[in-house]
């Protein structure tokens, strides 16, 4: 029979409690003590004294890993798909290990995004200086200068990075349900330019500097009782005291600080950002919107931030499983009557695609994506995205036909009357 690693810790204590509940009163105070000492353990700490390194490989190769011809990730040698629990009973380790593969992940996105894509890294702030901290999007080389079509393309929250829908369905299932790409290339094909926001890339991370504290020069400010105290310290105790260093925080991680990417240190900054530098100097005709969970609460904070502006350029928004509030994000009548007309939010649902579903929000209709996986909804309503956005142009277009004859006919009627003027004349 095997034991556990805890119960060997632990047994110990557990022989000290039943004998002291074996004892008399006496013995209540120091059974009082254990349980406090036991609450206060950190059990999943003390674990980690067996925890194999937190060195992991920078590469899918050194993982063993790879992207079949149907875009899933397998392993190279057995064929299997990707295995979280990798070590038993290591949850930390595991998880661990999934965040480093889920880094090379992201950089293996972006170089479908350039090489693949065809998109163009962009660094941002514009004006950046050499040594501040930096983001980028990605753009289709005619995102500017198209003069019909723009499609944006705005993520959620959370681990993804440009590119990406759910780091989970990559790793999961396959590179089609998890990343952009089909979009972006659906969208090309049938042209449009593309511009790939990074609303998550708000800061970069460096390592806090050492304080080094110099011990005083003169023991003398140290008050007396103070020194006397620490002297007085048997061995043993600073024994114990090391040990359990040792076992609370045995791969003592490096302390990292965040320095904050000017202009875009949350989504709904980098959003407006990229809007300010970007999406409203394209010559697009009409710019649609595709965003994601807290993609979409971005996209209402740009809307409530340049109202007029978004008004006059975005065609429609398609918004799938967003995460935005009318109320709490404060937006206005006109704001709402917009949406109601040019946006469309596709929810997690298990209702067949495009079914309608009820609202409590005053804002645009809500419809099933067919599935009722969060993560899914952009893959599962992808066909439908593109259908509402090619309604919405035709119907811009037919809405202005009517006015262009009208124009058209008012010319030629003051033609001909400048003609008879002549005549007349």
């Amino acid at each position: 029979m095997s034991i556990s690693l805890r119960s060997l810790i632990l047994l110990p204590i557990w022989i000290s409690m039943a004998q002291i509940q074996q004892g008399g009163p006496d013995e209540t105070e120091k059974s009082t003590a254990l349980k406090d000492l036991l609450s206060r353990i950190d059990l999943d700490e003390l674990m980690k004294k067996d925890e194999p390194p937190l060195d992991f490989p920078d590469t899918l190769e050194g993982f063993e890993y790879a992207f079949n011809e149907k875009g899933q990730l397998r392993h190279t040698k057995t064929g299997e798909p990707f295995v979280f629990n990798y070590r038993e009973d290591l949850h930390r380790w595991n998880q661990k290990r999934y965040e480093a593969l889920g880094e090379i992940i992201t950089k293996y996105v972006y170089e479908l995004l350039e090489k693949d894509c065809n998109l163009k890294k962009i660094s941002i702030p514009v004006d950046a200086t050499e040594s501040e901290p930096k983001s980028f999007i990605f753009m289709s080389e005619d995102a500017l200068t198209n003069p019909q079509k723009l499609m944006v393309l705005i993520h959620g929250s959370g681990v993804v990075r440009a590119g990406q829908w759910a780091r989970r369905l990559i790793i999961n299932e396959d590179l089609d349900s998890g990343t952009q790409i089909p979009f972006i290339k659906r969208a090309m094909d049938e042209g449009y330019g593309v511009i790939v926001l990074n609303p998550n890339e708000n800061f970069i991370e460096v390592e806090k500097p050492k304080i080094h504290v110099q011990p005083s020069s003169d023991s003398s400010d140290e008050p007396a009782e103070k020194r006397e105290r620490r002297d007085k310290i048997p061995k043993d105790t600073k024994k114990r005291r090391d040990f359990y260093e040792k076992y609370r925080n045995p791969q003592r991680e490096k302390e990292m600080m965040q320095l904050y990417i000017r202009e875009n240190g949350s989504p709904e900054e980098h959003a407006i950002y990229v809007w300010d530098h970007f999406i409203s100097q394209a010559a697009a005709e009409n710019v649609f919107f595709v965003a994601h969970s807290y993609g979409g609460l971005a996209f209402v904070e740009l809307m409530i931030q340049r109202e007029a502006g978004v008004k006059s350029k975005v065609a429609a928004a398609a918004l799938t499983d967003s995460v935005h509030n009318v109320w709490h994000q404060e937006a206005g009548k006109t704001i709402r009557e917009w949406m109601r007309e040019n946006c469309c939010n596709w929810v997690s649902s298990s209702e067949p695609l495009d079914t309608s579903v009820e609202s409590m929000l005053p804002d645009c209709p809500r419809v099933s994506a067919g599935t009722d996986r969060h993560e899914l909804t952009s893959w599962k309503s992808f066909p439908s995205i593109f259908k509402f956005f090619t309604e919405a142009s035709e119907a811009k277009t037919s809405s202005l036909q009517p006015a262009l004859t009208r124009r058209s006919h008012r010319i030629k009627h003051e033609e001909l009357s400048e003609e008879k003027l002549h005549i007349d004349l």
